[in-house]
């Protein structure tokens, strides 16, 4: 087949760091199919990605396969590269990843989402492409054609907030809580930039509402607890709610989780117990609900026992 018109895999020049490997680049991958997966520590679309990735370096790492992956930050605390060893760490990631700060990487491709794939043949030709979640059986089909091998898909079973969203009862949207893409804020006065100031919940929020209670800042990217016992509540229609909290400059944050006002009990996220108290010590997602039983419309609200506190970006699946 001709590849002169077909694109080859760019420079992996330009990374902050490498994880699990020395640098790599097209001549030290030539011969070898090569998988490029884009991701974010906070995306939960790539959380519930990887159990597959992962599978997929280990089942065929012995036929020829070299998984690549490419943290690019959304959020700027993203770019602190503890944050990403840790979460290479929590995932059980031992294939090579490039620290890809800068974007330089990102821009190499051309890429424009969080997760993307990128399949990459043995002359260095990028054969295929997806972004976003799915087409697992077929991602894993192009692979084993890259490899000259036929075998069944391996099994794969996501865990906490690895598992497959509930597609057919997500009904609420990201919500992001920064200035600069905040949605459907719902407390009186509205929000202000840069400012500390009190906030208050409505009395009552509407489906895919949010709020804020006590004092906080509201950034461009997110929204920082000012003093102890600031909160801040959504009301949404999800089997699983998460959010995005990064710990300031504070080492160990308290906080506690309500669900319509009570202990979540068995609905509780895997980042809480039954009685919705959890901890936040790293910058990452944090599954704070996971609905036991029917998945109706519900009300989160998460209270900080410390300032400090920087929460991002609400999530569900």
């Amino acid at each position: 087949m001709a590849t002169s018109g077909l694109p080859h895999l760019p420079p992996l020049d330009g990374a902050a760091e490498w994880l699990n490997s020395a640098p790599l680049g097209p001549a030290d991958l030539r011969g070898r199919a090569v998988l490029v997966n884009f991701w974010t520590l906070t995306c939960v679309n790539w959380l519930r990605q990887e159990p597959y990735v992962r599978a997929w370096s280990r089942a065929y790492r012995d036929d020829g396969l070299v998984v690549v992956g490419v943290h690019t930050p959304e959020f700027s605390f993203e770019h602190d590269v503890e944050w990403v060893r840790r979460a290479v760490a929590a995932r059980a990631i031992d294939y090579p990843v490039a620290v890809d700060n800068d974007h330089t990487i990102w821009n190499a491709f051309d890429n424009h989402y969080w997760p993307a794939l990128y399949f990459v043949d043995t002359d260095g030709v990028i054969r295929d492409d997806h972004f976003g979640e799915g087409r697992y059986e077929q991602s894993e089909r192009v692979l084993q054609q890259l490899l000259g091998i036929e075998r069944e898909p391996v099994a794969v079973d996501g865990l906490g907030p690895e598992a497959e969203a509930d597609w057919d009862n997500l009904r609420t949207p990201e919500t992001y809580l920064g200035f600069g893409r905040g949605e459907d804020f719902a407390s009186p006065n509205g929000a202000v930039l840069d400012e500390r100031r009190a906030y208050e919940l409505p009395e009552s929020l509407s489906l895919n509402q949010w709020g804020l209670a006590g004092e906080w800042t509201i950034g461009v990217e997110n929204v920082v607890v000012d003093r102890a016992g600031g909160s801040v509540a959504v009301r949404f229609h999800a089997r699983d709610a998460h959010l995005v909290l990064a710990p300031g400059a504070g080492s160990s944050i308290p906080f506690r989780v309500l669900l319509d006002g009570e202990p979540p009990g068995p609905s509780h996220g895997v980042d809480v117990d039954s009685d919705g108290n959890g901890v936040l010590q790293d910058g990452r997602l944090h599954q704070l609900v996971r609905q036991n039983g029917a998945v109706r419309e519900r009300t989160l609200e998460i209270t900080f026992g410390e300032p400090g506190a920087e929460a991002y970006a609400f999530t569900f699946g």
